[in-house]
């Protein structure tokens, strides 16, 4: 028997794991766990948590059809899961396990475990790569090194995607009925990190969906992407992100989408393909510098100068959207009721956290990943590093967001901060971003003088 190793990759399409386990002449059954403890101690959100088991309950019964039956296990953390994975595998006497890769060290050494204990029992392990496009081995300098700097990595990565077989696995063959019966999966758990939710309606479940959204981006926002994409009272992103991280679509399915719909030569060079090799650079740095994972900066010379601020007050104030900035309280608000952020805003609000009111940067990225739907550790830690100028390829020290020109350039009729700051919709176009005109109509006034902060802030980092 054939068992298959369900984590983020929650699909029955191109998924290297299901459909090697497919192509052996031998029953197979699916599993997955459910390990609270440890998405605490990994800052899950309740909102990826939810729509994870909602796209859980989706894939259950999408292998139904393939007559591949699904089994739960019930652990706490990842130092109880591998006994339990050998437990199962002993019960249903599975010959192979498979299983698609996960990057960050954690769940690596969780990984190694398991194999370790199946391999002296006779049950062989095969790993994939299922969540990246290029596996980290592939790309590296002339001397065998990993590249630290974005711009010579994405060359690199084009010319392996040349050589490279990048097309998506079809869905598996419907499998033999299987005497295994299922196990039912919770319609929701006891959980409860941060304050966003889980919106259905707004993120609908199941790999099908996924793929409906994909194709729309294809279709009506791929075109204008490279200039609607930092506007966020626009529909320009793929919002694809929620899908992407639980792993309901695959990098892959996107990079043929996007080969499919455009001219042959246009696609290398699309904006939106840069974002997907954003994705794959901070996952080969966690494989390469392992201290990333443990939340250290990559560029530790510099934050060694850097007098990080401890006031609750400040931070406070930004989590709740309170920092008298239109912009960013509107972007912090948005996180806090849906559980994502525009990517633009993303950027405003670490700036503004991290070189304005100089908290450290592991706080936010913290708070975003307790809030998150699509919480992605590789792409959140490399986000706040590379805001904070303490990461790699990181943003120029000097490069700190003014959260007016942001405003009046990406927002420039105030009607995203007039959606999520109400009191602001009785007055028109850039006076939504005035601090005094908010100030009247209720609007806390800003916490810092930014000029001030910003020459403060210029001159650490310059001294870094």
């Amino acid at each position: 028997m054939q068992l298959v190793w369900f984590r983020n990759d929650l699909r029955v399409r191109d998924n290297p794991a299901l459909y090697s386990a497919c192509l052996r002449k031998d029953a197979v059954v699916a599993v997955v766990a459910l390990t609270p403890e440890q998405w605490k101690l990994h800052d899950e959100s309740s909102s990826r948590v939810s729509f994870w088991l909602a796209n859980l309950r989706d894939l259950q019964q999408c292998l139904a059809k393939l007559n591949i039956p699904l089994r739960l296990l019930r652990v706490d953390d990842f130092q109880a899961l591998p006994g339990a994975i050998v437990k199962l595998a002993q019960e249903l006497k599975v010959t192979d396990v498979h299983f698609n890769r996960e990057y960050p060290l954690n769940e690596s050494l969780r990984d190694g475990k398991v194999a370790a204990l199946l391999q002296p029992l006779g049950i062989s392990v095969s790993r994939y790569h299922a969540d990246l496009i290029i596996p980290p081995e592939r790309v590296a300098t002339q001397q065998g090194q990993p590249y630290r700097v974005f711009t010579p990595f994405s060359r690199a990565w084009k010319t392996q995607l040349q050589i490279l077989d990048g097309d998506p696995l079809p869905i598996p063959l419907k499998q033999t009925p299987c005497p295994v019966v299922s196990d039912s999966i919770p319609d929701d758990i006891d959980y409860h990190v941060g304050v966003s939710t889980c919106n259905l309606d707004v993120w609908p479940a199941g790999a099908e969906m996924g793929h409906r959204r994909l194709a729309h981006f294809m279709e009506q926002g791929i075109a204008g992407y490279g200039v609607k994409r930092d506007m966020p009272a626009m529909d320009g992103t793929s919002s694809l992100s929620p899908y992407l991280s639980v792993g309901a679509l695959s990098a892959r399915q996107c990079l043929a989408a996007l080969r499919q719909t455009l001219e042959p030569g246009n696609w290398l060079d699309h904006p939106w393909l840069n974002e997907l090799i954003w994705r794959e650079f901070y996952r080969h740095l966690l494989v390469h510098f392992p201290d990333l994972n443990r939340c250290k900066p990559f560029r530790p010379q510099v934050e060694e100068r850097i007098q990080w601020r401890d006031d609750p007050d400040l931070f406070d104030a930004w989590c709740h959207g309170e920092t008298g900035f239109a912009i960013v309280d509107a972007g912090m608000k948005q996180l806090r009721q849906t559980g994502w952020m525009h990517n633009r805003l993303r950027m405003v609000t670490a700036s503004f956290l991290t070189k304005l009111l100089r908290q450290d940067w592991r706080k936010g990225e913290h708070f975003f990943m307790q809030n998150l739907i699509d919480g992605d550790f590789a792409s959140n830690l490399g986000g706040w590093q590379w805001s904070a100028s303490v990461g790699a390829d990181a943003a120029p020290y000097f490069r700190i967001f003014n959260p007016q020109r942001q405003a009046e350039r990406f927002d420039p009729s105030g009607d995203f901060v007039a959606y999520w700051l109400p009191e602001l919709a009785a007055i028109t176009g850039k006076k939504r971003h005035d601090a005094d005109a908010g100030f009247s109509l209720g609007r806390p006034a800003p916490i810092i003088d930014y000029q001030i902060a910003r020459q403060l802030s210029l001159a650490l980092y310059n001294a870094a």
